[in-house]
């Protein structure tokens, strides 16, 4: 045997002794970016609904309340496909608005983490104990006069 073999025998057990250690954080690492990465693209597209949603009711041809929720929820919907969004609608903007009156859409929806990093969602402020996350956002939009 050459010389230095056996120590080199040796080391392999303990490299493997540190990525059994090393992996799980590793993976943790890569799922959370995953997720993070998911998440944020979906805080963005809600965030975009409820921007949307108000723009169509503060610009809503409807001269009835049911008429100007409808269009709202029409264009959150458009805007968030795929999404299983709860949209709240509330405008001012029917007949002729005053000056300060908004229109104000209110979308909310419960995100599912893929990976599981979900597991850790419970300890997080806003997280669930099934493993998700509410993602809500807020859109106000003046109405035309």
């Amino acid at each position: 045997m050459p010389r230095g073999w056996s120590a080199r025998r040796r080391d392999a057990g303990a490299a493997a002794v540190e990525m059994a250690l090393l992996m799980p954080l590793l993976l943790l690492l890569v799922f959370g970016i995953i997720d993070f990465g998911r998440m944020l693209n979906a805080q963005i597209t809600v965030t975009e609904a409820a921007r949307e949603g108000a723009r169509a009711a503060s610009l809503s041809p409807s001269q009835n309340p049911a008429g100007v929720e409808a269009d709202a929820r029409a264009r959150v919907n458009r805007v968030a496909a795929g999404f299983n969004a709860t949209t709240t609608v509330t405008a001012n903007c029917i007949g002729s608005p005053a000056p300060g009156d908004d229109a104000t859409v209110q979308v909310t929806y419960q995100f599912k983490f893929a990976t599981p990093v979900g597991f850790f969602a419970g300890l997080l402020p806003n997280g669930t104990a099934d493993g998700s996350m509410p993602l809500t956002s807020t859109g106000v939009m003046p109405c035309r006069a």
